[in-house]
């Protein structure tokens, strides 16, 4: 089977513009997490990870001729450019694919006080993609991935499995998600959000936080520009629980089984697994859920962190902004703790890491789940051996 590899990436969120600034404060532990007063967002105080003045500042000096691209585009094509530079890998190669993941995309739009000619085009996902493809002038169509919660893994497994079709040789895979409080009422209506920074897999949680961010992971088969250590993507998973629309399956059985599938796959054990990345929303249900999951699959002793506590949930753009930092984290053997994890509150004694740890890491693995029941999951591995 073709070997499809990580050439190139960037996160652009709260926390910093690169990947690089991001994993500093990362291990700084600081958190993008924020409380927020904002009466064009909700009636009283909630937390969440938001973006500041300072990236309409930003993206209009790395942008000046961004026309009529909404902010959630703008974010798009920010973090797009920066990974392409220097990847090695061009827009414009008949041989590259844009692929793009999203939960809301301009949903903001609704709320604009004035009406915005052709919305109902404007608020479509493709419509977005396509000026995002457009703008950086990309060869082919682009795909649109949009699976609740798992899209950006999903949209990593895609790119990996049209590479190893032999169909393309690049893969661009971008997603990106924006809060509004079109947003942030609807997670309210389901009384899902913390009223304080989330705490995944502690015993006082008490729901989601939500955030911000755009991420961008560029995928290849070639091997000349691949830099040390060099990260492989070994595999990926999508499967459904078919429990309830926002409810995950109590058993943890799907994603436990979406696990053992990703590990078969790429002739991987439990036992070789150095680190999992867990969607951990902080959630009831959600962390328990993949408490089981977890241990069904044989991997309770294997340390686990969720970064939601730093990041708050980012929706679409979650699976690809924290296999970034999961793949950082691979380069430097180092493990960044759960913010907000105290004391441990699921029923299954995993290890959920609450300092850093140094320790080799050489197979990683991904883990999401969303609304509707889906779940995905993706492995990574390390080597310093030329391929």
């Amino acid at each position: 089977m073709t070997d499809v590899f990580v050439v190139s990436d960037n996160i652009l969120s709260p926390l910093g513009w690169t990947t690089a600034e991001n994993f500093t404060r990362l291990k700084e532990a600081v958190p993008g997490i924020r409380l927020h007063g904002e009466a064009t967002f909700s009636t009283g105080p909630f937390y969440a990870a938001l973006f500041n003045q300072e990236l309409d500042q930003y993206l209009s000096r790395l942008l000046p001729d961004a026309g009529d691209l909404t902010r959630f585009e703008q974010l798009l094509v920010a973090s797009i450019r920066q990974a392409l530079a220097g990847s090695g890998v061009a827009a414009s190669d008949p041989e590259t694919i844009l692929i793009i993941s999203s939960t809301k995309g301009n949903i903001p739009l609704l709320e604009a006080p004035e009406p915005i000619p052709d919305l109902k085009n404007r608020i479509s996902l493709f419509s977005s993609a396509q000026r995002v493809a457009s703008y950086l002038h990309f060869a082919h169509r682009p795909l649109v991935v949009s699976n609740a919660c798992i899209s950006g893994l999903l949209g990593i497994i895609t790119g990996s499995r049209l590479i190893q079709s032999g169909r393309y040789k690049n893969a661009v895979v971008a997603g990106a998600d924006l809060i509004s409080k079109f947003v942030l009422s609807g997670f309210q209506s389901f009384q899902a959000v913390s009223p304080e920074p989330c705490r995944p897999f502690d015993k006082d949680r008490t729901g989601i936080t939500l955030g911000e961010a755009s991420a961008t992971m560029i995928l290849t088969c070639k091997k000349d520009h691949l830099s040390h250590p060099i990260i492989k993507v070994l595999g990926g998973r999508t499967g459904n629980d078919a429990n309830h629309i926002s409810g995950p399956s109590r058993s943890g059985n799907e994603l436990s089984y979406i696990i053992q599938k990703v590990l078969r796959d790429a002739s991987v054990s439990a036992q070789d697994i150095d680190f999992i990345s867990a969607h951990g929303t902080a959630t009831l249900y959600n962390d328990e859920m993949e408490a089981k999951a977890i241990s069904l699959a044989g991997m309770d002793a294997v340390p686990v962190n969720s970064l939601k506590g730093y990041y708050g949930h980012t929706l679409g753009a979650a699976g690809l902004v924290e296999s970034i930092i999961t793949i950082a984290s691979m380069k430097e053997d180092l493990v960044l703790p759960t913010m907000g994890f105290r004391e441990h509150g699921v029923t299954k004694p995993i290890h959920v890491n609450r300092s850093l740890l140094h320790t080799p890491l050489e197979y990683c693995l991904k883990t999401a789940s969303g609304f509707g029941g889906c779940n995905a999951a993706v492995l990574y591995s390390k080597t310093q051996q030329r391929p």
